[in-house]
C-alpha cells in the first residue's frame, strides 16, 4: 500500500514510547496540525449526529420524500406528511445538538402538525439548531424503499433539503437502495431512511 503523502509515524512513538512524544508533535507541526487551546477546541468543536425513521404504505396517502410527491399507488401513513427521509434529517441534526428528538419538538399528538409540511418541520429544526450555537455542514442520507425507483427525483429532493436547512446542496448528500426483497420494505410494507450530519459550535 503506497503511504506517498501520508505523514510517516514510527513505531511506538505515538502509543508505546513517551520519549517519542515531543518529536511526533514536532512532525505534526510540520504538517500543519496546530495544538489547539481548550477554548479555541469548544469552539470548533464538531458533532455528528444519526438519524432514523420508518413509516407504513398505506392506500389513499402521497408518498412524500424529501418534499417530493412521488407518483406511486401508496404513500407513507403518519401524522404529518409522513416524509421519513425529512424526520430522519431533522432527528440527526437535533441529536447532534443534544436538543431532544423529531417526537419532543414536534409530537404526534399535537392537532397543529396534522398533515404538516416536513419541509417546514425541517426548517424549524435547522433554526433550532443555530439558535443552540451550531452551524450545518453536510447531511448524507439513505432511503430504503423496494418500490418506486427514487433516482429520478434525488436531485429534486437533495435541493428541497439544502433549502429547508439553508445549506448548499453539494452539503447534501441522498441515494435510495432496496432490500432485495429482505425485511418489510422488501415486502414493500413501508419506506425507512436514515441520515447522518455533521455539525460545527460556532458559540457556546
Amino acid at each position: 500500500m503506497s503511504t506517498e503523502g501520508c505523514l510517516e509515524l514510527t513505531t511506538g512513538s505515538v502509543c508505546g514510547n513517551d520519549a517519542g512524544v515531543p518529536l511526533e508533535k514536532e512532525r505534526l507541526k510540520a504538517a500543519g496540525f496546530e495544538e489547539t487551546t481548550s477554548s479555541q477546541e469548544a469552539q470548533g468543536l464538531l458533532r455528528v449526529g444519526l438519524g432514523y425513521d420508518v413509516h407504513a404504505l398505506a392506500a389513499g396517502r402521497k408518498l412524500i420524500l424529501g418534499g417530493v410527491d412521488v407518483p406511486f399507488d401508496r404513500g407513507l401513513d403518519g401524522h404529518s406528511d409522513a416524509d421519513v427521509l425529512a424526520h430522519a434529517v431533522a432527528d440527526a441534526l437535533l441529536g447532534a445538538a443534544r436538543i431532544g428528538d423529531i417526537g419532543m419538538l414536534f409530537p404526534d399528538s399535537d392537532p397543529a402538525f396534522k398533515d404538516a409540511d416536513s419541509m417546514a418541520l425541517l426548517a424549524e429544526t435547522a433554526c433550532r439548531v443555530r439558535q443552540a450555537g451550531y452551524a450545518i455542514l453536510d447531511v448524507d442520507t439513505v432511503i430504503v424503499a423496494q418500490a418506486p425507483r427514487l433516482s429520478p427525483y434525488r436531485e429534486q429532493m437533495r435541493g428541497n433539503l439544502s433549502a429547508a436547512l439553508g445549506i448548499s446542496a453539494s452539503a447534501v448528500g441522498v441515494k435510495a437502495t432496496t432490500t432485495e426483497g429482505l425485511g418489510f420494505e422488501g415486502r414493500q410494507e413501508g419506506v425507512s431512511a436514515h441520515a447522518v450530519c455533521l455539525l460545527r459550535q460556532v458559540r457556546p
